[in-house]
């Protein structure tokens, strides 16, 4: 059976506690912002003008994410493939969600608000890393904030040591890559220009 309207739903799961609806605030308090210097990596969450959902990871050095003051957040558009999907998306639907990991914390930040595609020369060069400032970054507006337990990653073992999945019990880049769409190429052509790119383009 479907559950479709709240009721039904909180006839199964009940209603959420106090405390993790009052923790939800409208802005970046002390805490917020120290999770986001530590931050390293985080999950952006956007949705384009026909309703269609997508999630882009973004990694840099820890604090990547310049906190401009307590309602904006500035993050840098690196080096990528090209795709574009979150600023197409950002452009079309203006919402977004974030959602900030520190290794080693099994809490996590959670953001939303909406957010805009920005070419702010002043703003960029601040955000430099090896000499090289993004050529873009997304602003995002922020209107809701809250730290998420650590349930999910205590399930998951995120940052376990012993969970660790072993490399090759997946295969390369290449190997999907060739599998998927390019049958043309063998895995090893592939990997090379996968390992490339991943080698010159970081910045």
């Amino acid at each position: 059976m479907t559950i479709a309207t709240e009721a039904a739903l909180r006839t199964v799961i009940g209603d959420a506690h106090p405390i993790t609806v009052d923790k939800e605030m409208d802005h970046l308090d002390q805490h917020a912002r120290h999770f986001i210097a530590l931050s390293p990596f985080l999950c952006l969450g956007t949705t384009n003008g026909q309703g269609l959902a997508d999630v882009s990871p973004r990694g840099d050095p820890p604090g990547f994410v310049a906190v401009l003051d307590d309602r904006t957040l500035l993050l840098p558009e690196r080096p990528g493939n090209r795709r574009a999907d979150s600023m197409l998306n950002v452009m079309a639907n203006p919402v977004v969600g974030l959602i900030f990991f520190v290794p080693g914390i099994e809490e996590t930040l959670r953001v939303s608000g909406r957010a805009t595609v920005i070419d702010d020369a002043t703003l960029l060069a601040d955000m430099a890393v090896n000499g090289k400032p993004p050529k873009l970054a997304v602003r995002v507006n922020v209107e809701r904030v809250f730290f998420h337990c650590a349930k999910a990653l205590k399930r998951s073992r995120l940052w376990d040591p012993d969970a660790r999945v072993a490399r090759d019990a997946f295969p390369t880049p290449g190997q999907v890559i060739r599998d998927q769409r390019r049958p043309d190429l063998s895995a090893e052509e592939l990997d090379a220009l996968v390992i490339e790119d991943q080698t010159t383009n970081l910045y």
